[in-house]
């Protein structure tokens, strides 16, 4: 059985966002809902799981969190949306003024 893995945001109550990945991703993100995961999420519930995605590799997933943890919160927000053009958009002005 080949396992799958995932990358995911979810929006905390704060309105703030935490990238995270997993390879069983119902069960994550019920740790995040029930606060069992600990960490920067149990101390900003609820929280709702906003985008996914699936990764053929753990390594792909953590290197896709990874980039997504380094974005702004504009960029996050196009990603949910699904805006692809905005997400190349805000990568190529970044560090422009």
């Amino acid at each position: 059985m080949q396992l799958t893995f995932w990358v995911y945001l979810l929006r905390c109550a704060d309105a703030s966002y935490y990238a995270g990945h997993t390879d069983d991703l119902e069960k994550r993100i019920g740790e995040h809902i029930t606060g069992a995961s600990g960490g920067y999420t149990s101390t900003r519930l609820p929280v709702e799981l906003v985008w996914s995605q699936e990764c053929p590799t753990r390594i792909e997933a953590l290197s896709f969190e990874r980039k997504i943890k380094g974005w702004g919160r504009a960029k996050k927000e196009a990603l949910i949306r699904g805006d692809w053009a905005e997400v190349s958009r805000l990568a190529k002005n970044k560090g422009k003024k």
